[in-house]
């Protein structure tokens, strides 16, 4: 059974920082692309940032470059998401995610596992 299960989201001021981490199990860990996608209440999930299986591409949506940093352990089967410089349009729900494609994806319709979210609220 597989099992993604976020972890370090909170509530923090704008300018701050937080670090989420992904544990996943259940799956052959290093075969799958990881995302990070957030979502607020009335819209559709977004994509943030998402890391190849060997962690030699790295993508971020427009709106976090520069500030989100995502990394993987494969020994571990983590994966992790530092956020700096954080705004208030980052609140939302985090979620973990895993691809098995070979090209990876942004969107998260093709996405083949998923954690349950960890809340992110920046006050302003």
């Amino acid at each position: 059974q597989v099992s993604l299960v976020e972890s370090g989201g909170g509530l923090v001021q704008a300018g701050g920082s937080l670090r989420l981490s992904c544990a996943a199990s259940g799956l052959t860990f290093g075969f799958y692309n990881m995302a990070w996608f957030r979502q607020v209440p009335g819209k559709e999930r977004e994509f943030v940032a998402r890391i190849s299986v060997g962690a030699a591409e790295l993508a971020y949506a427009d709106s976090v470059k520069g500030r989100f940093t995502i990394a993987r352990d494969n020994r571990k089967n983590t994966v992790s998401l530092q956020m700096n410089s954080l705004k208030f349009e980052d609140t939302g729900v985090y979620f973990c995610a895993a691809d098995r494609s070979i090209r990876g994806t942004t969107d998260y319709v093709k996405y083949d596992y998923w954690g349950q979210g960890t809340q992110v609220t920046v006050s302003s």
